[in-house]
């Protein structure tokens, strides 16, 4: 009798136990439900630059913490930091957050089990646009956020903004494979306003330009347009008739330089191309 209560009472209290974590487990979920989406809105407004929504997210004594632009106090200070910066012209300037999903984390805070707060990290890209230009990936950034629970409501009290860095470059063109024959039409060398000389070799299946002691492997996308895969640069060759005359550098798709071909080394010999 004594070894089967003995028995009933572990039994219990593992149910017990299971059923505690359980809980914690389920409370812990939640939290991370309600963390995500309240940043989710904030974010939203941030997008749209709707400081005054923004600014219902935080608590009155905000302490903000950026690696570049300094430490913010207050709602009063940061709404104006917003207003004079990054919304202060939207007709020919925007800014937009996207988060990087799979650096996100939620750590709920407890006293005596019970939640009063969660620390949310993770990373996050900024994409620009400037009137008349398409839109591209500008920073990449960490952040934390304290989200305290006062008087009902979910408020970020301490903001850290810092490792703000460039983007990474993502390349989403797709190589063409060229013959042999055109990929050596272009070997030469080229002069330009920024650069004195660049040197353009054929290569198995793609171009190689140097320029200096520096190379960079060059793919083709189509017939008379290259690209680098680590960039966003491209490369088009143009021609007259059948001789090649100019070489346009594009950043983003705006011209970043034009340079003539150097008549001397339109064999590809006085560049030292490979002959394929």
């Amino acid at each position: 009798m004594k070894k089967q209560l003995i028995a009933a009472t572990l039994v219990l209290v593992s149910m017990l136990s299971f059923r505690s974590i359980s809980v914690a487990q389920n409370n812990d979920q939640q939290l991370s439900a309600v963390i995500l989406h309240n940043d989710s809105l904030f974010w939203q407004a941030y997008n749209n630059c709707d400081v005054s929504k923004m600014m219902s997210y935080f608590s009155e004594d905000i302490e903000f913490y950026h690696d570049k632009g300094g430490i913010t106090l207050g709602i009063p200070a940061l709404a104006q930091s917003f207003e004079k910066g990054v919304c202060s012209n939207r007709d020919s300037f925007t800014l937009r957050r996207e988060v990087i999903d799979s650096s996100i984390k939620v750590f709920p805070l407890k006293k005596d089990g019970v939640i009063y707060g969660a620390i949310l990290t993770g990373s996050h890209l900024f994409y620009v646009q400037e009137k008349g230009k398409k839109e591209h990936a500008e920073g990449l950034a960490k952040f934390t956020h304290l989200w305290l629970l006062k008087n009902g409501s979910w408020k970020m009290t301490r903001v850290l903004s810092y490792d703000h860095g460039p983007a990474p470059y993502i390349n989403k063109r797709k190589a063409l494979t060229l013959p042999a024959d055109v990929l050596r039409s272009y070997a030469g060398k080229y002069k330009g306003p920024q650069t004195a000389a660049m040197y353009i070799k054929a290569e198995a299946g793609s171009l190689l330009m140097q320029i200096g002691d520096k190379n960079f492997s060059l793919y083709a996308e189509k017939e008379n347009l290259f690209f680098s895969k680590d960039r966003d640069l491209t490369f088009e060759f143009i021609k007259k008739g059948n001789e090649v005359m100019k070489l346009i550098v594009r950043e983003r798709d705006e011209i970043a330089e034009e340079l003539q071909r150097d008549s001397q080394g339109t064999d590809g010999r006085a560049t030292g191309a490979s002959q394929l």
